[in-house]
């Protein structure tokens, strides 16, 4: 807005809208010789004081950098000064000529896509050069032979201005290229300014001109099919691939004038040579060129065409064909001016050109042939030529606008449009070109009307579905549908070449209109590529169909259109043509499967009740998928359908419907009802289904209702009176009591059905359940029970009785050894113990002796050892706390045992070494005292004798088993002990031990004496003996015991019984009729009190033995 003036020593502010002055501005004392605005404003008018920088030499010119960050000062001793905001100077760039070569203009370039700030320097050494912000060189010096007084950028920074002592302005590239001259003027041109975002340029001259220029830049660019190239930057040549968008930059570095390009060839005319390019290779989107040949002459002509092996130059009415090594092969000189040329293909060296004079004649010229051959003459000058693929015809845009398009053959018009200025024939389809003019694109197809869209710019190609047009400066492809001619063909049914136009490019719904179209004219072959396009494989299996139906000689086409119609849903239409071919049947199908039963019985063509009971039949199919169940099923029963009824009746639950149904229905028919007993099952009506199987006589269906539904009393009935039907019900019944941990009914219910094994099963896997689960309790209790089923397995099955007596053993071991450990398991892992600590030792010290062997599955040792030595040393026994220490070293103790057992182990090294009396268990066959650790584990040490444990307490019992001697039956021993015992003179003999010497004798010493016990006398063993003497008593010992003093385990078969004689008859102890386990009379009681039942077998007390 403002224009900025240095004369004299002022400086004068213009308005550049009228030219007034707005205000001088004084200051300056001597001449100012240059002026520049910064950039963001830190110089204002209103600002009168200025800061002074001294420099040391005269400045000629000055500019500010973009950013306004910087300042170039241009010298007269030929250096160029960047200073900063503060007058700092940051570079300093001396240039080779010295004073010699003052700098008389610089200039930054104003371009924002440049990385640097890039400084134009000219000096009267007649030398340009550019400059990076750090005073680094950009390129060499450009020589321009004058002086130049003034450089000035275009606003974007792509072109210079340059004017000096050679009275001219030139245009140079923002590299230093020149282009040209602007204008010559009479004296030197002392300043020149390009008026922003514009090409207006202004230049100031020495005699006091000022001269104002517009810059024209023409479009110069070459097409050839889908390749387009054009000048940019006045350099550069672009190459541009219109089908994939691809480009490529040929950088020429001179002005280029005229550019043509044909198949593989480009040719480049620059101001003194012509460069021939050729591509790499044949592949059709290759983009790399590299220079072929080079013309080094200068030529000047309007247009240049170049072939594959000549160049082709047009100067006003002359042709000149030229081959690539500059040799003039060929000349035509034509009647009236060329005005349009182009190369229509051919074979190489041998192409053809097509031609356009002012004076309308329209020629064609092969390049090997002397002589044009005149295609047609016209009245009007030519604009613009094409000639359609076939070379049949040709379209002429003449200098009216109007397009003419000719037969070549006949030269007849076949027909003109108005409004064109250039014109393209479609390069893959004979019959379609395109013409734009007046902002629309028009197309048009054979003879039909022409179709219109908005468009700007000019159309210089057309393949396919492409139009390649040019607005301005850049070229497009744009896609356009081919929708509009391909309709005008179907108008007129002309499909296949429909066909032809669909295939250039038009979209999914035209392609389906297209087939449906010609499936409807019964153009199959079409129809069938069509839908191939559209992939809808129903209508290619109806085409595939009718084409092998028409293969076996069928060829009535109404029904086929009738089959086409039924496929596009136009039924009606389809069932009149079934109808008029005389296919009724067709029709009534396509209703009855279409569910439209009202128009099916129009066609229902004799009243035969087969068909009657088809169509109710699919009737009811419908109303099922319509989601009307209940018509449906009403439907099904009318037509007999009984089971697709039941199905629908039972989904839905309508139990009333169906018992109404399963009544009605004759026992025979056993599908039907056995479905309707299912469904009663389902929904959870047993007594429906029960009625059912009874109707039916299913008695085994009839037993698995009464189990699936528990109901065991019905099913027990059942069996009584049908037995066979026993493992139906026993085994079920078992494995439900088993499940819901009724064990004692479940093992009844398994023996019922004699399935011991299952029976076993079951019980193992619930022991080691339990075992794992650390309830060590039940694993006790779950193994008596195993061990009391393996020995009636053994009663029962005499091939496994050794082993299932073997696997009672160890189950009555494990028992035990379970029974205990839960004990010691629930002190190590609980806070508080309801145990006695006598209690617990006896019971780490029992599991101790019975843990030499083989560990069970979840018995610790290390909680044993731990409970021993803990107990040990609270109740005195400290031997046997340092030998239960010492071995718990030898393990892994848990870390929250570690710290406390370690100090336990030594603190119990200060106590003595040995064992509190009062602790040490006596036998009572021997009367020996027994070690508390001993190495014959629960046995006596002398005797051998096994110790009898109480059950709660393991305490040892004062119990002596014994065995009967051979002969005599367990039940003659109960008889013989049940007698009364008679009294024994006292004069007669007596056994009795000497306990010194351990020896029996004979005493007939009359001394008064306690009454001798002939059982006592039994205990005597052999002394020193390593094996096992067991008691074996007489019937005369068993005739002098009490029955109070007697324990018997009375094991069913295939054991024998036990018997134990009680050393101590005050000391009151209790049996379990069930297990043999013994107890101490009152902790008996106690336990039965607290449990309801024994604690190791849990039988309840009040049960009968």
């Amino acid at each position: 807005s403002q224009l900025i003036v240095a004369a004299g020593n002022r400086v004068l502010v213009y308005d550049t809208a009228d030219g007034t002055l707005i205000q001088p501005l004084k200051g300056h004392k001597d001449t100012v010789y240059c002026v520049a605005y910064a950039k963001d404003g830190l110089w204002s008018p209103e600002q009168k004081s200025v800061s002074k920088h001294k420099v040391s030499s005269k400045i000629t010119c000055c500019g500010w950098t973009n950013d306004g960050q910087y300042l170039a000062l241009g010298m007269m001793s030929g250096v160029v000064s960047i200073r900063n905001k503060n007058g700092e100077e940051k570079v300093k760039i001396e240039r080779p000529g010295g004073s010699s070569s003052p700098i008389w203009s610089i200039a930054w370039n104003p371009s924002k896509d440049e990385h640097h700030d890039i400084l134009a320097v000219a000096d009267w050494g007649q030398r340009l050069s550019f400059y990076q912000l750090s005073g680094k060189q950009i390129g060499k010096d450009r020589q321009l032979n004058f002086d130049p007084c003034c450089v000035s950028y275009f606003s974007k920074g792509e072109y210079i201005v340059i004017g000096g002592s050679d009275k001219q302005a030139s245009l140079y590239t923002k590299d230093g290229v020149r282009l040209g001259t602007i204008g010559e003027q009479n004296s030197w041109v002392w300043t020149c300014r390009v008026k922003p975002d514009s090409n207006y340029v202004v230049v100031g001259c020495q005699d006091g001109t000022i001269a104002f220029f517009q810059l024209i830049f023409s479009t110069v660019h070459g097409l050839y099919k889908d390749r387009y190239a054009y000048r940019d930057s006045m350099t550069d040549v672009i190459v541009q691939h219109l089908i994939t968008e691809q480009k490529v930059r040929i950088k020429c570095r001179e002005l280029v004038k005229k550019i043509a390009i044909y198949r593989s060839r480009l040719a480049i005319q620059l101001p003194e040579k012509i460069l021939i390019y050729e591509l790499y290779s044949d592949d059709s989107s290759d983009m790399h060129y590299r220079v072929k040949e080079k013309i080094c002459r200068r030529f000047e002509c309007n247009l240049l065409v170049v072939c594959s092996q000549h160049i082709i130059l047009c100067q006003e009415k002359r042709l000149q064909c030229l081959s690539f090594t500059s040799v003039k092969e060929k000349e035509w000189i034509m009647e009236s001016l060329i005005r349009y040329i182009k190369v229509i293909g051919g074979p190489p060296g041998r192409e053809g050109l097509l031609v356009g004079l002012k004076n309308g004649a329209i020629l064609k010229i092969f390049v090997d042939n002397p002589f044009p051959i005149t295609l047609l003459k016209q009245n009007t000058s030519v604009r613009c030529l094409d000639m359609s693929t076939s070379r049949s015809k040709l379209a002429v845009v003449d200098e009216h606008n109007t397009c003419l398009v000719y037969d070549i053959h006949t030269k007849e018009l076949l027909f003109q449009e108005p409004n064109a200025n250039s014109v393209a024939w479609n390069t893959q389809c004979e019959d379609m070109l395109c013409f734009s003019g007046s902002g629309y694109l028009n197309i048009k197809a054979s003879n039909f009307p022409v179709h219109q869209q908005k468009l700007q710019g000019f159309v210089v190609g057309y393949n396919g579905s492409k139009i390649f047009c040019l607005h301005v400066y850049s070229m497009a492809a744009v896609e356009v549908p081919q929708s509009a001619p391909m309709y005008q063909y179907l108008e007129r049914r002309m499909f296949k070449e429909a066909y032809q136009i669909a295939c250039l490019g038009v979209t999914d719904s035209d392609w389906r209109d297209l087939a449906t179209e010609a499936l409807e004219g019964l153009d199959f072959d079409t129809a069938k590529k069509a839908f191939i396009r559209v992939r809808d494989l129903r209508y290619l299996e109806l085409i595939n169909s009718i084409e092998e139906r028409k293969k076996r000689g069928e060829n009535n086409s109404e029904l086929f259109l009738a089959d086409v119609y039924a496929y596009q849903g136009k039924f009606h239409e389809a069932a009149k043509l079934y109808k008029r071919s005389g296919y009724d049947n067709r029709a009534l199908t396509m209703y009855t499967d279409l569910r439209m039963f009202e128009y099916a019985k129009d066609f229902l063509a004799s009243a035969d009740p087969k068909d009657t009971k088809l169509l109710m039949k699919k009737q009811a199919d419908w109303a099922k998928n319509s989601k009307e169940p209940r018509a449906a099923a009403d439907m099904y029963l009318t037509a007999g359908e009984n089971m697709k009824a039941i199905e629908i009746i039972g989904e839905h639950g309508w139990v009333d419907m169906l018992i109404d149904l399963a009544r009605k229905l004759d026992k025979a028919e056993r599908e039907p009802l056995s479905r309707c007993a299912e469904f009663f099952q389902k929904l959870n009506h047993h007594g429906y289904a029960a009625e059912t199987y009874s109707k039916m006589g299913d008695l085994k269906a009839l037993v698995q209702l009464h189990v699936q539904a528990r109901h065991w009393d019905e099913a027990f009935s059942l069996v009584e009176k049908h037995p066979q039907y026993k493992d139906d019900v026993y085994v079920p019944y078992a494995q439900w009591l088993a499940e819901n941990d009724r064990f004692e009914e479940a093992q009844k219910a398994f023996h019922k059905a004699g399935r011991q094994a299952e029976a076993v099963k079951v019980l193992e896997q619930l022991t080691h359940n339990a075992v794992v689960e650390s309830r060590f309790n039940d694993a006790s209790y779950y193994y008596w029970m195993l061990s009391m089923q393996c020995l009636d397995i053994a009663r029962d099955n005499e091939e496994k009785k050794e082993e299932m007596l073997k696997k009672f053993h160890c189950f009555q071991h494990l028992a035990e050894l379970y029974h205990v450990y839960h004990s010691i398991h629930r002190y190590m892992v609980e806070p508080f113990s309801s145990n006695m600590p006598e209690t617990l030792f006896n019971l780490s010290r029992f599991l101790f002796h019975n843990l030499t062997k083989d560990i069970p599955l979840g018995i610790s040792k290390v909680y044993t050892l731990y409970a021993l030595a803990k107990q040990s040393k609270a109740l005195g026994a400290y031997k046997v706390a340092r030998h239960a220490f010492e071995k718990l070293q030898g393990l892994k103790i848990p870390a929250r045992f570690q710290e406390s057992m370690e100090l336990s182990c030594l603190t119990v090294r200060s106590k003595p070494y040995h064992d509190n009396e009062e602790l040490i268990p006596m036998c009572y066959r021997c009367s020996t005292n027994n070690p508390l650790l001993n190495n014959q584990g629960n046995a006596c040490v002398n005797c051998r004798q096994p110790f009898i444990f109480s059950a709660s307490s393991y305490e040892v019992l004062p119990l002596v088993e014994f065995y009967l001697e051979e002969g005599i039956t367990d039940e003659e021993a109960v008889s013989l002990i049940d007698l009364e015992v008679p009294r024994v003179d006292r004069k007669t003999s007596r056994w009795q031990e000497m306990s010194k010497s351990q020896s029996l004798k004979l005493d007939e010493d009359d001394v008064e004496r306690p009454e001798m016990d002939p059982f006592t006398a039994k205990l005597s063993f052999e002394q020193g003996g390593s094996e096992f003497v067991p008691v074996l008593v007489s019937r005369a010992v068993l005739r002098s015991m009490s029955r109070r003093d007697v324990l018997i385990k009375r094991w069913p078969k295939p054991l024998s019984w036990q018997y134990y004689r009680s050393l101590l008859p005050d000391v009151s102890i209790t049996m379990c009729p069930s297990c043999f386990q013994m107890f101490h009379s009152e902790d008996y009681e106690l336990l039965v009190l607290q449990h309801n039942c024994c604690p190791y077998c849990r039988r309840p007390f009040d049960e009968p033995n």
